[in-house]
C-alpha cells in the first residue's frame, strides 16, 4: 500500500496540526494503526457522501479527521482537520 499526501493535505497539514504536537503525534500514531488495518474500529473508517461521495474518513481524535481516497493501490490523503473544518 503507498500513501500518498495530495497538496490540498499538505497545506492544511501544516496549518492546521504542525502546530500542536499532540495532535501531530496522534496523527502519526493513527497512520501507522491505518496503514497496517485500516478496518481497526478505534479509527472509525467509513465512507463519505454527498459532495464528498467516492472518499472515506477516519478519526484522529475525537474531532480531528482525515478525509482519504483509494486510488487502485494508493491511498491519497486529502484533507485534515475538524470536523467543521473538512466537511
Amino acid at each position: 500500500m503507498i500513501v500518498i499526501r495530495h497538496s490540498h493535505f499538505r497545506k492544511n497539514y501544516q496549518k492546521r496540526i504542525l502546530p500542536h504536537p499532540i495532535i501531530d503525534r496522534k496523527f502519526e500514531e493513527k497512520l501507522r494503526l491505518f496503514i497496517q488495518n485500516p478496518k481497526n474500529p478505534e479509527l472509525k473508517n467509513h465512507k463519505l457522501l454527498g459532495p464528498l461521495k467516492g472518499f472515506r474518513v477516519f478519526s484522529v481524535t475525537g474531532d480531528i479527521r482525515v478525509i482519504y481516497r483509494i486510488i487502485g493501490d494508493i491511498i491519497e490523503l486529502y484533507d485534515i482537520g475538524s470536523h467543521n473544518q473538512v466537511y
